[in-house]
């Protein structure tokens, strides 16, 4: 048994009986114990077993509720299986393009069963139709329980991690069970959790690594308290987030920026009294770029409620690496550093500017998150574009190695590896090293490269963002004739004011006004679209590649 799983089952028999998940709100709360979990996780389990799921089998999982999805990943695992979460439809969703594209998900993963569950449950139709195997989450739970788990060891793989983007391309991260323990106890030591006290309370989809790792597989398997919504609950109202914190004295918590920001805005406009979020020692920061103005706003907000401002956890991570590369320290907040641009842009060099500088809050500095050091288990090293190392402060590519380093991607062309012959990963992301701290510029596949300068799209981002009018976080810089002496940057943008001729006008003038000034550019294009256009990632993370594909023919007629 591998360490994963007999951890999950230790807990289960021990602390399990005390502590365990709320699902269900803020309508229908439902609270089960770990030890309960684990009670329908084995039926589930020997529904699987019983109807011939052979060990090393992957097994698909299309439900929503979490109430159903952890007794379900965990019963696959106590089958010998390994999950991989679906892609989840929508209403807007074309659902014949969608079960096409799950089956070439299935092709890939060597899959020949779906476990359904609601609200999804009303595909079943669409899978017949596309002959996909399928059987009901619900009638499993009537079998009877597995006796004991089927044997499994540490290289064999525990969970296939859908990448962000279109499944029409899918490509899934291997994830064994040795990476997934690895990662996860490494994350319960830095973050010092104590299940005996820590609650752990979470929106975040259960189909994207932060979710499905951290808050829900990292909480079942040592026994941490945890309050479970879906991203649906919380985009219908996102002030049920700190209520639920509230409520149920939430102490970790986790979310990409453009949700604190969301948060922090809301907050700031209901009673004094409205929340108690003085518990709260972990607001974990992760998944996207770091906006301290953002996180400014969450915390200004915050602390009217008690919450200290130290609790902001910035972090950096991808699902190459399970989930988790680095925290910052804990209880030091968010810790900005501040260089020169001209030397950042020009010759990769992060050359600090000190307090109390002049030069701090112009457009000549630059300022990013500093993100801490590597984990337990894994370290980082930064490299030129010819895989020599860099030296502090020097810009480069991330690469990583180490026990929770995937061994490799499934691709509709087959397997790929994702280490070379030392062991290490290129992440693709652009930063440097502070004394063992990783601070992250920006993808290397998003800089643009305008007369010898590399400038990062964030800074174009959140010089649009900081332009009234322009939604927050929902503005993206994009490369046009990229690799090309004539590279040039579009701004694509939600606000409230698309439709009014003349205000979309009055709107793109600032931003680029805003832009030029803060890069010393000027866009190609602005272009205006209405709330809710931009394409996302589950995480809710903005798509920059995406944005410039679809909106290609209004950038052209907007320049």
């Amino acid at each position: 048994m591998s360490r994963f799983v007999e951890t999950m089952v230790a807990t289960a028999n021990a602390g399990g009986r005390q502590r365990g998940m709320v699902t269900g709100e803020p309508k229908e709360p439902v609270r089960r114990t770990w030890a309960e979990v684990h009670e329908r996780a084995r039926r589930i389990a020997g529904g699987l077993s019983g109807g011939g799921l052979a060990p090393g089998s992957a097994v698909a999982v299309l439900a929503a509720a979490p109430e159903l999805i952890a007794p379900t990943v965990q019963g696959t695992w106590l089958a010998g299986g390994s999950v991989t979460m679906l892609h989840q439809p929508t209403q807007r969703t074309d659902l014949a393009q969608w079960a096409n594209d799950t089956i070439r998900v299935l092709e890939m993963i060597g899959s020949e069963l779906v476990l359904l569950g609601e609200p999804f449950d009303q595909l079943a139709p669409v899978l017949t139709e596309h002959d996909i195997r399928y059987r009901s989450i619900e009638e499993l739970l009537g079998s009877e329980p597995l006796a004991e788990p089927v044997g499994v060891g540490e290289d064999d793989l525990a969970l296939l991690q859908l990448t962000s983007g279109s499944t029409a391309e899918p490509k899934a991260v291997r994830i064994t069970h040795g990476n997934l323990y690895s990662n996860m106890k490494a994350m319960v030591d830095r973050a010092e959790l104590d299940p005996a006290v820590d609650v752990m309370v979470s929106w975040l989809p259960t189909f994207h690594d932060m979710g499905m790792v951290g808050f829900l597989t990292l909480p079942m398997t040592f026994g941490v308290d945890l309050v479970k919504i879906t991203p649906v609950e919380f985009l219908s109202g996102p002030l049920v987030w700190p209520e639920l914190i509230s409520r149920y004295r939430g102490t970790v918590t986790a979310a990409p920026n453009f949700a604190y920001a969301i948060v922090g805005r809301r907050l700031a406009r209901v009673d004094d009294d409205a929340y108690d979020l003085s518990p709260l020692r972990i607001a974990l920061n992760g998944a996207e770029p770091i906006d301290p103005t953002a996180v400014r706003t969450f915390t200004d907000a915050g602390a009217r409620f008690g919450m200290p401002a130290e609790c902001v956890f910035p972090a950096y991570g991808l699902a190459e690496a399970t989930l988790a590369v680095s925290f910052a320290p804990l209880f030091t907040g968010l810790t900005v550093d501040v260089v020169e641009a001209a030397p950042l842009e020009a010759e990769n060099r992060a050359v600090p500017v000190p307090e109390g500088d002049p030069r701090r809050g112009t457009d000549d500095v630059r300022g990013f998150a500093v993100l801490g050091p590597t984990l337990d288990g894994l370290e980082a090293e930064i490299v030129d574009e010819h895989g020599r190392v860099r030296g502090n402060r020097e810009v480069g590519e991330i690469r990583l190695r180490g026990e929770a380093v995937s061994p490799g991607y499934l691709t509709v062309n087959g397997p790929a590896p994702t280490q070379d012959a030392d062991g290490w990963f290129a992440t693709g992301d652009l930063g440097y090293l502070i004394d063992g701290q990783i601070v992250i510029c920006g993808r290397s596949k998003d800089v643009i490269i305008l007369g010898g300068r590399n400038v990062y799209p964030t800074d174009i981002e959140r010089a649009a963002a900081s332009v009234e009018g322009v939604r927050a976080g929902n503005a993206v810089a994009v490369r046009i004739d990229a690799g090309t002496r004539r590279e040039r940057f579009a701004v694509v943008l939600e606000s409230k004011l698309a439709g009014d001729a003349d205000a979309e006008r009055e709107l793109s003038r600032q931003v680029a006004a805003r832009v030029r000034d803060a890069v010393d550019a000027r866009p190609y294009a602005v272009v205006v679209l209405p709330p809710g256009s931009l394409p996302k990632t589950p995480s809710g993370k903005v798509q920059r590649a995406a944005t410039g594909e679809r909106f290609k023919q209004q950038i052209d007629a907007s320049a």
